[in-house]
């Protein structure tokens, strides 16, 4: 894949999609944003991917919206524009994402890595909110999943005091899964994503469904949406092979069938 604002690079069985826009501290243009749906969705397509890391580098992730692109719109022109329309494709996404974060997540960056499913940071890494600072608020559900992430009061502090928050912190609240040294951020996210896809694609997937649907209905609904899923996996191939392959104390080779 080719692109202008991204890099895309396939490791065995998961891949990696860099944003490139360093010169801007990786803000996400509208550009880049159709760009990276693009390779997400060609890579939640593709069988010889099983997962999918989102990073940018040493010094950003993404350090917000690009704001000359919308400084000087009306609200009729962003409602037509529709350019959160590419965020819910990427909760779409059907294999897991993981974000491999350093340096500044802000705005549209943290957003950005709140759609995914697992976060590795580096020590170096800062999360915030900040679009209170200048004159508008989080647009591309920083309201809605920052809350869920850590709670109200946590969320309120952020997104009302535009203030950044530390790896550390982040991880205290429950923003993030884990730190390290900047220099092992992408290789421990790496190391996340080739153990996911060593697992059952099939399973994987329908476990992945199954924990989003609890941030989308009641627990009745959680409830019976996991045990349809449950069930609908003994009819995969996946299923009869790992456990053949437990009950005779061998390593399942899966087929995502």
């Amino acid at each position: 894949m080719s692109y202008a604002h991204i890099i895309v690079l396939q490791q065995d069985l998961y891949a990696v999609v860099q944003i490139n826009r360093p010169e801007v501290l990786n803000a996400l243009n509208v550009t880049l944003m159709h760009e990276l749906v693009d390779a997400l969705e060609s890579l939640d397509t593709s069988p010889e991917v099983r997962c999918i890391i989102i990073t940018g580098n040493e010094k950003a992730f993404a350090a917000g919206a690009d704001i000359k692109e919308m400084a000087e719109a009306s609200s009729m022109e962003m409602l037509q524009r529709d350019q959160f329309a590419r965020w819910d494709r990427i909760r779409k996404i059907r294999k897991p994402l993981i974000a491999a974060v350093s340096g500044f997540a802000l705005g549209g960056g943290c957003e950005l890595v709140m759609t995914c499913d697992l976060v590795v940071a580096s020590e170096t890494a800062l999360f915030g909110q900040p679009e209170i600072n200048i004159g508008v608020m989080p647009g591309a559900g920083g309201t809605q999943r920052l809350t869920r992430a850590v709670g109200k009061v946590k969320a309120m502090e952020m997104i009302l005091t535009g203030r950044m928050i530390s790896a550390a912190e982040a991880l205290q609240w429950g923003l993030i899964n884990k730190v390290v040294p900047v220099e092992y951020y992408l290789e421990e996210a790496k190391s996340w994503a080739s153990e996911i896809a060593s697992k059952p694609p099939i399973a994987v997937r329908l476990a992945k469904e199954s924990v989003l649907k609890a941030f989308d209905t009641t627990i009745e609904g959680g409830l019976e949406f996991e045990r349809k899923n449950f069930y609908l996996l003994f009819s995969s191939e996946d299923q009869k092979e790992g456990m053949s392959a437990f009950s005779q104390k061998r390593k399942p080779e899966w087929k995502a069938k």
